[in-house]
């Protein structure tokens, strides 16, 4: 599975970068608002800094004409930049141009199998399930995940599974059980795919029997 972090912070995108498990970034206008940057040099310094790994930047305009000059000109900031378009019939209309013209397309705010397959079959080269907000709303954001994952390998769509609005480590582990493409994880959360209370413990052990080894040494 590739990880992908789901921000506009350089500083928490170098980070994970370091870890070596880094495969991509997905942001939109509302992360990087909070950035308090320019949308547009953020994109392109996140671009550089992930060193050729694809980087989801967000179109804003909801009509097909709007889309796709707004795609257009964000394909233009970076060779990686791939463009979101969220999941909306104008937004079709818009991935069946751009995809046609090399212009790889994030198809976002999916929220069934419907969709998935109809935006694969427009062009998408990614789709972006939303489990975090099916979950919020009472429904079983992973079920849509077991949905596509048989959808996209039984007609070969040159297509891969963004799990996206994911939560916990617990929607990695499932996306990953389940055979999706990408999981696009905040910092918080990938921070705790680290965390395990054996982990710290048998660390915390580790550290106190070999200060006393060293105790025991100092006094030979």
């Amino acid at each position: 599975m590739k990880f992908f972090i789901d921000t506009a912070n350089i500083d928490q995108i170098k980070e994970v970068m370091s870890w070596g498990i880094c495969d991509g970034v997905t942001t939109n206008p509302t992360l990087v608002g909070k950035e308090g940057v320019d949308f547009e040099t953020r994109i392109k310094e996140i671009c550089e800094a992930v060193e050729g790994r694809p980087v989801s930047a967000e179109v804003v305009s909801i009509d097909a004409e709007g889309m796709i000059r707004e795609a257009r000109d964000i394909a233009k900031w970076a060779d990686n930049v791939v463009v979101k378009i969220p999941f909306l019939k104008e937004g079709m209309k818009a991935i069946h141009v751009l995809s046609q013209e090399g212009i790889r397309i994030n198809c976002t705010l999916i929220f069934s199998a419907p969709a998935g397959l109809v935006a694969a079959k427009a062009g998408a080269s990614y789709i972006s399930p939303f489990v975090g907000r099916l979950d919020d709303i009472g429904h079983d954001g992973m079920e849509l995940v077991r949905q596509l994952v048989p959808i996209m390998q039984n007609y070969l769509f040159d297509c891969e599974i963004i799990v996206a609005s994911v939560r916990t480590p617990a929607h990695v582990i499932e996306s990953s059980m389940l055979g999706a493409d990408i999981a696009t994880v905040p910092f918080d959360v990938m921070d705790k795919l680290f965390n395990h209370p054996l982990r710290d413990k048998g660390l915390d052990s580790f550290l106190k029997d070999w200060g006393k080894y060293q105790e025991m040494m100092g006094e030979k």
